[in-house]
């Protein structure tokens, strides 16, 4: 479903369900404040509607007898994910555009309603991708050749079915990116009132034959739950800690997994100190950003500040020392962007903003939104031990990034 509430698609597996299932659904996205707002699951007399919100679409699953929520809200992110890694991206136009493949995606992807092959890398051997010259031959009506393969793919049927046989690389390389999401609140006098990091194994395989790697941890006692991809033998994983695998071919996401902060120390890469005072009929402004002791030289990237400032707000008059700053007027809401942090000085907002006449005096201050990035820092501390290959004869290059990423960080001011 579109932003503005239209059904872009719909596929239906166990008989007919009408289109009035959406009404109630959009029914309750008007009646919230914000789409985020809106429960997950959702209950009526005949069915559950449960749905997740990705690229400002709604992906909504019509269930009509008891079932794990949490199962159907993984089968939609997969979903998700695959047409972004079909298409490239997620959007109104590029569904409507490629709608032939989706339906296709949708019918090996479920079958009567059981999740199947919910693996990009066996779909794209079952389904070929979408391609600027085939969408040309289609339209010039010369594309006669269907996408779809006749034959199952080499190893759907064996235990490994998640790679394909004799895959070959000249150069045999493995990447893993380790990307950490800080969700955090600060309050007005610059102290932690909650924080949790959640983190993803991202791994690009280019690896020959049948290889079988092992990941261990320096620290793995930090990992409080993790959710692991098929080809991760959990047995091993919860007698060693380690991650035992024979990985898919190409891109995929190896884990997902969630920090035990309790007792743990979560490094926070930046500060950012928020002054806002409101007297009378005006309010003064100061804002100062800047990196902690704690990065060994590494730089903050896309560093921007969100501001919402009250509804009744009617002027500005806001300056910066680095990055740019806009003010929305119909939002109420200020966008700073900073972009990289320097190190021989910290950014700064400064200003005044003007209450329209007659308006009550805010008693506190605008709750910041932060987002940021930085490349090779861990917020966790989490620590690779090593990587090691098994079951073939040559040696990969292996190569390993941390990436830290501001998650739902808020700075109460």
């Amino acid at each position: 479903m579109s932003p503005t509430g239209e059904v872009l698609i719909e596929k239906h597996y166990r008989g007919y369900v009408p289109r009035t299932c959406c009404d109630t659904f959009w029914s309750e996205v008007q009646k919230s404040s914000t789409p985020q707002e809106v429960c997950p699951v959702l209950v009526t007399p005949k069915y559950y509607l449960i749905h997740v919100q990705r690229y400002g679409m709604f992906f909504i699953a019509n269930v009509q007898r008891e079932v794990q929520p949490l199962l159907v809200t993984e089968f939609l992110h997969r979903v998700v994910d695959v047409f972004r890694d079909y298409f490239n991206e997620v959007s109104e136009e590029s569904i409507k555009e490629n709608f032939i493949t989706v339906y296709q995606l949708m019918d090996e992807m479920m079958d009567n309603g059981i999740p199947m092959t919910t693996e990009p890398n066996v779909l794209k051997t079952m389904i070929v991708p979408p391609t600027i010259l085939g969408r040309v031959a289609s339209s010039m009506g010369v594309g006669d050749k269907s996408n779809v393969a006749s034959d199952l793919p080499e190893g759907m049927l064996s235990s490994i079915w998640w790679r394909k046989k004799g895959v070959k690389y000249t150069n045999n390389e493995v990447y893993l990116d380790i990307v950490e999401e800080i969700d955090c609140s600060i309050d007005t006098n610059g102290l932690m009132v909650t924080c949790d990091v959640s983190g993803e194994v991202l791994v690009n395989c280019k690896l020959s034959g049948m290889p079988d790697l092992t990941l261990s941890f320096t620290n793995p006692a930090i990992i409080d739950e993790a959710n692991f991809h098929p080809c991760v033998r959990l047995s091993r994983y919860e007698r060693d800690r380690v991650m035992s695998f024979v990985p898919p071919d190409g891109k995929f996401k190896l884990a997902s997994y969630s920090v035990c902060t309790t007792g743990q120390a979560v490094i926070l890469p930046l500060y950012v100190k928020p002054q806002i005072h409101f007297s009378g009929n005006s309010g003064r402004v100061n804002v100062m950003v800047g990196p902690k002791s704690n990065l060994a030289g590494r730089t903050i990237e896309d560093v921007v500040i969100t501001i919402p400032f009250t509804k009744s707000i009617a002027s500005t008059n806001l300056s910066v020392n680095h990055g740019t700053a806009h003010f929305d007027d119909a939002s109420k809401s200020l966008r700073w962007d900073i972009g990289k942090v320097p190190k021989d000085k910290s950014p700064c907002l400064n200003g005044t903003v003007q209450l329209a006449p007659g308006a009550e005096t805010p008693e506190s201050g605008p709750t910041m939104m932060v987002d940021f990035k930085i490349v090779m820092f861990s917020a966790s501390g989490l620590k690779i031990d090593a990587l090691t290959l098994s079951g073939e004869k040559y040696k990969p290059y292996k190569g390993v990034r941390f990436v830290t990423k501001a998650g739902k960080f808020q700075v109460r001011s």
